[in-house]
């Protein structure tokens, strides 16, 4: 008989969290989205995802999608927020500029990517926000129009391309804001500096091992296809010396307290 309602009990407390918490699937349908666009929206942070399953798989509370709703209101209107266009062509239809001036806007960091894909020539094409090329056109209608700043004008000279920095800055600012956790937001910031660079600044390999096992996955849309995977895996890692500088040092920031913490309650990595 004891056995018979501890059984219960516990399909009762399954049955209570399968209504509480559903998958990434059903909670895009609910909300009206695909999945790329559900996706875009937890990388943005509009979503925030739940506790994960027992095998690693994203949830989300029920809660969570009602705040969104009422937040956003009508489908559309969420849609809208992260809706993308690929390329440089389709960027500058949106801003109403040539697809020479817009990439040359974005190689300068006027504009920032938001994500990427990797075409069947193994080239990088860049994704952006609708909504916030439309901003940048409503806010800034002399970069649309007019000879390019003298900046502008040097950096193109020298061959700069920043729209790489300027998504990896992106990204690993969207992953720190998902977690509060010492160790985690170490791991964001050690998973974009190189290997050489990340064995100087973590020289102890059990500390290493911790921050690997908490590196963040590829984001959303990083190809499976190796030869493409090993051209997008070159966007997820800091290139110039002063980018893989402020990383290391906003790591060393981050080690410190985690290390701390560690200390104090053991909870996670070496003490």
């Amino acid at each position: 008989m004891t056995m018979q309602t501890g059984t219960v009990l516990r399909d009762g407390v399954a049955e209570a969290a399968a209504d509480v918490l559903v998958g990434g699937v059903q909670a895009a349908g609910e909300l009206g989205l695909s999945r790329s666009e559900f996706a875009r929206a937890v990388q943005l942070g509009i979503v925030r995802a739940g506790p994960r399953a027992l095998g690693g798989a994203a949830r989300y509370e029920r809660a969570e999608l009602d705040r969104v709703r009422s937040a956003a209101g009508p489908p559309e209107a969420l849609r809208e927020r992260v809706e993308t266009v690929a390329g440089a062509q389709a960027a500058a239809e949106v801003v109403g500029v040539g697809p020479s001036r817009f990439t040359r806007l974005a190689r300068c960091g006027h504009v920032t990517p938001v994500g990427y894909r990797i075409n069947r020539y193994r080239a990088v094409v860049w994704l952006y926000l609708t909504a916030e090329l439309r901003g940048f056109a409503a806010r800034e209608p002399g970069m649309l129009r007019g000879v390019a700043p003298p900046e502008d004008r040097e950096l193109m000279a020298a061959g700069a391309d920043l729209r790489p920095r300027k998504w990896r800055g992106r990204h690993v600012g969207l992953l720190l804001r998902r977690t509060a956790d010492p160790w985690e937001r170490a791991a964001v910031l050690a998973s974009v500096l190189p290997e050489d660079e990340l064995r100087e600044a973590v020289p102890d390999p059990a500390e290493r091992i911790v921050l690997a096992a908490l590196a963040p996955p590829p984001p959303y849309g990083h190809p499976q296809v190796p030869a493409a995977a090993a051209v997008a895996l070159r966007l997820l890692e800091a290139g110039p010396p002063d980018e893989i500088h402020w990383y290391r040092t906003s790591l060393d920031f981050a080690l410190t307290g985690a290390r701390d913490q560690s200390k104090s309650t053991g909870e996670r990595g070496p003490t």
